[in-house]
């Protein structure tokens, strides 16, 4: 099954997508963290995509969709994946269905979970980052990681004033997304301002009712 996971940044897409790993036979394929590894291994396309990310745009079609198709190309790929974070606009889209289409493939599913803005605002600027073991955890956590003792850093993409100017891009780009895969017949949409274990319940539900079944 192919599945793509559409929702506004810190909407819980990636706690989602690790679950359906972890349950089905299925890739994660996470434009943001690519992207990320790309910058912290300072590649030409990492170095490129740094200032769009640090500014809380998006990252220009052509190096987003150079990307995912050579991700798609490799074999883990043909048993199911699951997209977070691509496509992030109409022509992406058109651009993945192209790419599929020469694979021979098709999406089965997008879901869509919905948040309230103030919600994510709040998530996401209380992240923190360890740089030395890559963990992700919350303020919650203190100054200093709890694995290896080193300072948790917030990330430049997660400030305040970036997380706000990201959702304004989103509702502007990404948000008619919904409309097309509605368009396609494909769409499921959940409620995401509930725990994370009953937006996880509706999740198995629709992959199992169309077509999958989870250990």
């Amino acid at each position: 099954m192919n599945i793509i996971l559409l929702g506004a940044p810190g909407s819980g897409k990636g706690t989602q997508a690790a679950r359906l790993v972890d349950n089905y036979a299925m890739v994660h394929i996470s434009t943001g963290d690519m992207l990320r590894a790309a910058v912290s291994a300072g590649t030409a396309l990492g170095i490129k995509a740094k200032s769009f990310m640090d500014a809380g745009e998006l990252v220009p079609d052509k190096m987003i969709i150079d990307l995912i198709k050579d991700r798609l190309g490799e074999d883990d790929t043909k048993n199911g994946f699951i997209l977070d974070g691509f496509p992030r606009s109409t022509s992406q889209a058109i651009a993945l269905d192209e790419q599929l289409a020469e694979l021979s493939r098709s999406l089965d599913v997008a879901i869509a979970i919905d948040i309230d803005p103030e919600v994510i605002v709040k998530r996401i600027c209380n992240r923190r980052f360890c740089a030395a073991c890559g963990r992700t955890t919350t303020a919650a956590e203190g100054k200093s990681c709890i694995i290896c003792g080193c300072i948790l850093e917030t990330r430049a993409d997660d400030k305040e004033e970036v997380v706000r100017k990201r959702l304004e891009v989103y509702e502007q780009s990404t948000a008619p997304l919904i409309d097309y895969y509605r368009g396609k017949g494909i769409l499921h949409s959940i409620e995401g301002n509930r725990p994370v274990d009953a937006v996880w319940d509706d999740v198995k539900s629709i992959v199992s009712n169309n077509g999958n079944s989870g250990d």
